[in-house]
Parts: C-alpha cells; sequence; structure tokens
C-alpha cells in the first residue's frame, strides 16, 4: 500500500527531479526507460520469442518476401480509423 513520503523525503524527490529534468534529453531518456524497466520488469522467455519475432520479421524484409509500410503512412491510418 502507497504511504505518502514524510516532507523532507518530498524534498529529496522534488530535488531529484528538478536535477533530472535539467539533463540532456537523451539521458533523460535513459532514466526513464530505467525507471520503467524497473516497474514492468519483463519475462526473459517473452523477450527471447520478441528476439525470435524481429530476427524473422527482419529476414523477411532482407528477402523481399515483405515489403515496409513508412511510419507515417501507419499512423495516418490509425489516426483515421480513430477519427471515425
Amino acid at each position: 500500500m502507497y504511504s505518502k513520503p514524510a516532507r523532507g523525503d518530498q524534498m529529496k524527490t522534488k530535488k531529484l527531479i528538478e536535477e533530472v529534468v535539467s539533463l540532456p534529453v537523451e539521458e533523460r531518456a535513459m532514466i526513464v526507460d530505467s525507471l520503467l524497466r524497473s516497474l514492468n520488469q519483463t519475462d526473459p522467455e517473452i523477450d527471447k520469442k520478441w528476439v525470435a519475432v524481429a530476427k524473422r520479421r527482419r529476414a523477411e524484409l532482407r528477402a523481399g518476401s515483405v515489403m515496409a509500410v513508412p511510419g507515417h503512412e501507419v499512423f495516418e491510418k490509425i489516426w483515421s480509423r480513430l477519427e471515425k
């Protein structure tokens, strides 16, 4: 269960956030990634399956058996479906 941090801890957290926000975007992204990974720990078996899927898809692209769709086209289709 969540309990409210003590006043001193709140100040430490606020100071930490201020320091992190002042970092370059690349470093902030690394911190966000690390925090999210700590909250959403992955299952190594699922990771292995995703790696296999990614390798298969890469092989399909390289072999020419599938064609890549530019990202902007994908997002245009998504937005048009959501707007209906």
